[in-house]
């Protein structure tokens, strides 16, 4: 029965519009091979292999709601650099509409990771956390003015998330999701949905047992619906009741992106079927899958169906 649920979800979710609005991320990874040490320092030299450049952040929201056949729109900011180039490339290789706004005094948000045998060696991050504002913020606000059945922030705390960002999107009278960051909390109030982790629900509302802390803060937050994502625990649902949902995954290797696939599948799912323990599920089962795969990878619709059928 579930089975046939998730395939049925699944097939409705490609009739939805969905607007992923937040932290845009360019992520590079550099891989390559260890067999000796600097002589300048006490470090490794890494002999580069190959290089790739994926989507992350609200990026890697966009690709993994684009991978389920969701029409969707992605709003953020980016520099007046190269690398917007390659994330836009990325962009439409992934069919997602480019809503993305230039700001020429900030770089577009990179990650880059040094990978060895499996292993992330070192990252370098290129970022300017200062809040948006006049031209860019104005223009942000503008391109948000699509027809979606939905809207998800993706909030890395760099930046573009803020009250004049939040008021413009409650105006769109949709189905509003946060996938937060604990110093904005303030920001939150009134969601349809927010997905922490444990560790940031904690950082909001205190080191509770997780039940106590779910109801905790879905009252302090107003929010409709509260979801705590627990790793390998799966994932806890506070609604108008508190349901668990174990795990799913058959292997944890990175969970680089968990987050990104949670909170893409628990929103599209709702709002395909308005109900909370079909979309749970199909979640805990997507975040399963990601856990599986080395750095931010967003899920295939053929891999989901495939992990549905084979039950």
């Amino acid at each position: 029965m579930m089975k046939d649920k998730m395939l049925e979800t699944l097939r409705k979710m490609k009739d939805l519009k969905i607007l992923v609005v937040g932290d845009v991320m360019l992520d590079r990874y550099i891989f390559g091979r260890v067999e000796r040490i600097s002589p300048e320092a006490p470090v490794p030299v890494v002999e580069v292999e190959r290089e790739e450049f994926r989507l992350g952040g609200a990026s890697n929201v966009a690709n993994n709601l684009a991978n389920l056949g969701v029409k969707t729109y992605l709003a953020g900011v980016v520099g007046a650099d190269y690398g917007r180039h390659i994330l836009r490339g990325l962009m439409k290789s992934a069919g997602i509409e480019d809503l993305t706004v230039e700001d020429p005094q900030r770089p577009t948000t990179e990650k880059a990771r040094v990978v060895s045998m499996s292993q992330q060696l070192l990252r370098i991050d290129w970022e300017d956390k200062r809040p948006i504002e006049g031209k860019v913020l104005k223009e942000l606000l503008e391109r948000l003015d699509v027809d979606v059945d939905g809207v998800i922030v993706s909030d890395y705390a760099k930046g573009v998330v803020c009250q004049q960002l939040m008021d413009r999107i409650k105006e769109k009278k949709v189905f509003i999701s946060i996938d937060p960051r604990p110093v904005n909390k303030h920001l939150y109030f009134g969601a349809d949905l927010m997905t922490p982790n444990e560790k940031e629900a904690k950082q909001m509302g205190g080191d509770k047992p997780v039940e106590t802390l779910g109801w905790k803060l879905k009252e302090e937050l107003g929010l409709k619906t509260l979801v705590i994502t627990l790793g390998a625990k799966g994932m806890s649902l506070f609604d108008r009741e508190y349901f668990h949902f174990p795990a799913k995954a058959k292997q944890v290797y990175d969970v680089s992106g968990a987050g990104d696939t949670a909170v893409a599948v628990l929103t599209s799912a709702y709002i395909a079927t308005k109900d909370w323990h079909i979309a749970c599920e199909l979640a805990n089962l997507c975040a399963g899958i990601v856990v599986g795969k080395l750095g931010t990878t967003p899920i295939t619709l053929e891999e989901v169906i495939r992990e549905i059928e084979e039950g």
